[in-house]
């Protein structure tokens, strides 16, 4: 199940899956930011975090989904084990090096009940702690509604 699971997420960084993040996450998913000291829990906010990153890792690639091979972001390596998934990515940023990884937990539901971003150097971090704060303030409104 878990290869088919990561099929899913795949194809929604491609921009591919019907339902996108909604069809991914358990309603009380928890998102892990490298950024942010205390967990994110819930659907609502890990779509935050998650689209906040997206958009930020693909800021000077408006037209490119994150996933795609175009994009400055790319998975390097992806290690599979029961309902864990292992993630490890590369991406550039205002011309720093950003490595990191994604450590997945799925349900018995294929939903996922937790994501967990690490990431490196800590100059890495820096920016990226800037870049998300900015995109987060960008976006709250929109997601917060009229």
């Amino acid at each position: 199940m878990i290869k088919q699971n990561m099929q899913n997420w795949h194809q929604h960084l491609r921009g591919e899956l019907p339902g996108g993040l909604d069809a991914l996450l358990a309603d009380d998913c928890v998102f892990y930011s490298p950024i942010v000291f205390t967990p994110q829990k819930g659907k609502e906010l890990t779509k935050l975090y998650l689209g906040a990153a997206g958009n930020t890792f693909s800021e000077g690639n408006k037209d490119q989904a994150l996933g795609s091979t175009q994009s400055a972001f790319r998975y390097t390596k992806e290690v599979l084990s029961g309902d864990h998934a292992i993630l490890e990515f590369e991406t550039e940023i205002d011309g720093k090096y950003v490595n990191g990884v994604d450590i997945i937990t799925f349900n018995d539901e294929g939903k996922i009940i937790e994501f967990k971003v690490m990431m490196r150097p800590l100059q890495a971090i820096n920016l990226m702690h800037e870049k998300m704060r900015a995109m987060l303030e960008k976006m709250q409104p929109a997601a917060a509604g009229p």
